[in-house]
């Protein structure tokens, strides 16, 4: 189960991943200074109490994901961990960043960091925190939304992270109503995931897309998925039990070194969604994030997938 952990920027720490059977309605209470200023500091209450982080930060260095929050908020990136380098979804972004660590503290030192964030699992919070102002957050302790927006308040652009979510849930919301009234409201769709010679189904918040069809859009999961992921997050499979986990419609995640060899027997050809071709691969890498440049790529896919569009 390690090698799924290292899958997501989620993942990370626990190793990922992107993700953990959040609970959506949950949020935290979290909120930054009232002030607007863009120079001095601001007071960010952060889970282990206020932290005082600069109120226009120019040199971020992301220790555990987050990494297309802080960029779709304008915010420039010196460093970041090695799930977000080598990301395709941020291929251009991240050209010119330097990989990064939680041990990599002369590194870090050399990159001049006037902020630093990470999930709470990361070593050497107390050393890094001697460097800049140390922020960390519990992956999973509020929903993918929520947590942008806790974002935007550490780095004082709540207003543009709202906007952001505000946004965002609209387009989703419309695009699900669409599909739902295509495919019909009782329809199923699983989330699966082929990773090395392993392979997975997901629950409604473990990136991929979950968060999205079964959140965003109020897509059905299958009973037997909801069984066995959802409160985990994830579930292994064996090939020859895919069918029993499989939707009408399926997102197949794979990753470009996966063993895709069970795509060739007869048992997944014979899967009602694979004969009627309703099933949609994703490109595995980089799908473990639940921020917003990724969402929003997933959510371009994803009406492309079910409506052609």
């Amino acid at each position: 189960m390690k090698k799924l952990l290292l899958l997501p920027f989620l993942l990370l720490a626990a190793l990922i991943i992107s993700a953990c059977g959040t609970d959506t309605t949950k949020e935290e209470d979290t909120t930054a200074a009232p002030e607007d200023k863009k120079s001095g500091t601001i007071t960010y209450q952060s889970e282990n109490g206020p932290i005082e982080v600069p109120a226009d930060p120019q040199r971020v260095i992301l220790l555990s994901g987050f990494t297309g929050n802080v960029l779709d908020l304008g915010v420039n990136v010196v460093g970041a961990d090695v799930w977000s380098k080598t990301n395709p979804t941020f291929e251009k972004e991240m050209k010119d960043v330097t990989e990064v660590s939680d041990e990599d503290l002369e590194k870090i030192i050399e990159l001049e960091p006037d902020l630093i964030i990470g999930l709470s699992n990361i070593k050497n919070i107390d050393k890094l925190s001697e460097i800049a102002p140390t922020v960390t957050y519990t992956w999973g302790k509020v929903d993918y939304l929520t947590q942008h927006i806790e974002i935007g308040k550490l780095l004082n652009k709540e207003k543009e992270a709202q906007a952001w979510v505000d946004n965002f849930k609209k387009e989703a919301e419309a695009a699900g109503e669409e599909i739902r009234a295509k495919i019909g409201e009782d329809a199923t769709v699983s989330v699966m995931e082929s990773y090395g010679k392993d392979l997975y189904v997901f629950g409604s918040n473990w990136a991929r897309g979950t968060e999205i069809l079964y959140q965003a859009m109020n897509l059905k999961m299958p009973e037997k998925v909801k069984e066995v992921a959802e409160s985990s997050g994830y579930f292994a499979l064996s090939a020859e039990v895919i069918p029993e986990y499989a939707g009408d419609y399926v997102i197949l995640s794979k990753y470009s070194d996966a063993d895709t060899s069970f795509q060739e027997t007869e048992t997944y050809k014979n899967i009602p969604a694979v004969k009627n071709n309703r099933v949609f691969e994703m490109n595995g890498q980089g799908a473990s994030f639940s921020d917003p440049v990724t969402l929003e790529k997933q959510l371009e896919f994803i009406k492309k997938s079910f409506l052609g569009n």
